[in-house]
């Protein structure tokens, strides 16, 4: 996906990190954490598309809403335009929610039932003051067309929509206030596989068009393939390999990612795949295991993998892995 800002750092995620406290006792004090996101880092550039990709409860997720605001962070800063977004008063953050939004999984549950979809999309509008009411609807109407929707949908309520089309409200939603990033939070997961189609391409056309940056967030390697520029693969709290797309898909080098790229179909009946089924369950993120955390389900584990953590290093050019033995496969 050519564009011409790529290369101009857009986001900058620092050591990143999220724990939930576990409350217990009769004074409901805090008796443990669940480490959702432990330590993690990466950038995305203008006009770039980072896949984050993982099982679920893996903390990609909380690592969006995290990014955006939604919940506080344990520690780690976020930069944008290398300004730390943690550190802004709230004004600055009421300002900056123009230039960063989200698109949930769920359009309908974001989607006030009471209300026409086109005053919905124009709540940001009339929150953030831009425009009379009448430069608000027209705009409305624009977003409409431009995810593929018509002008009369501006009056109808939510529970008149299929799924794929408030997944196109929840895109006009986002886009109504010309943002630069939005965070794409399993955008597709819940749509039938001709819908997700249609959704895909309806994100890269806005891109190419509004120069946009995407975190798309999916645990669908496939789906990832097609809008990714570069690709991060999650586990357990941290990243454990992260590359360009081409580069992922062609040589894999995390015993995890080979068993996700593993369940990837392939369309031609003659091929065959050979599958890689890991043992065991995901661990707990109460009490990760010591040394790497995939060490217990990895079919290559040796005994300094329960023990040390791995660093996570660029193996090959701009390809960045967090395991003992990942020259193996090289």
């Amino acid at each position: 996906m050519e564009n011409k800002d790529q290369g101009i750092e857009l986001i900058q995620v620092q050591n990143l990190v999220k724990y939930f406290p576990v409350k217990g006792g009769f004074l409901r004090k805090t008796v443990d954490w669940v480490k959702a996101v432990d330590d993690v880092s990466f950038q995305i550039n203008k006009g770039e598309t980072l896949g984050l990709v993982g099982e679920s409860g893996c903390g990609k997720t909380t690592v969006g809403q995290v990014m955006i605001g939604l919940i506080p962070p344990t520690s780690g800063s976020v930069l944008y335009k290398n300004v730390d977004l943690f550190n802004f008063t709230l004004k600055e953050k009421q300002k900056l929610r123009q230039k960063i939004q989200i698109v949930f999984q769920d359009p309908y549950s974001s989607l006030d039932p009471r209300l026409p979809i086109g005053e919905s999309i124009a709540e940001g509008l009339k929150i953030h003051k831009i425009g009379s009411p009448k430069n608000q609807f027209e705009k409305v109407i624009e977003v409409l067309g431009k995810v593929g929707l018509e002008d009369y949908h501006a009056m109808r309520y939510p529970h008149e929509f299929s799924g794929g089309q408030r997944q196109r409200i929840g895109i006009a939603r986002a886009l109504v206030l010309e943002p630069e990033f939005i965070v794409l939070d399993e955008p597709i997961s819940a749509l039938d596989v001709s819908i997700q189609a249609q959704i895909i391409n309806i994100l890269k056309n806005l891109q190419r068009e509004f120069h946009l940056s995407y975190l798309l967030i999916a645990h669908n390697l496939a789906v990832i393939e097609h809008i990714s520029d570069r690709v991060a693969v999650m586990y357990l709290g941290k990243i454990v390999e992260m590359t360009d797309r081409d580069a992922l898909y062609r040589r894999p080098l995390h015993p995890y990612t080979l068993s996700l790229m593993s369940a990837i179909p392939i369309p031609e009946p003659a091929r065959m795949r050979e599958r890689i089924i890991l043992s065991g369950e995901i661990p707990s993120a109460f009490h990760p295991p010591n040394g790497c955390r995939f060490n217990p389900r990895c079919p290559n584990a040796q005994e300094i993998c329960g023990k040390e953590e791995p660093e996570f290093r660029e193996l090959l050019p701009n390809h960045f892995v967090a395991c003992h033995f990942a020259e193996k496969n090289v």
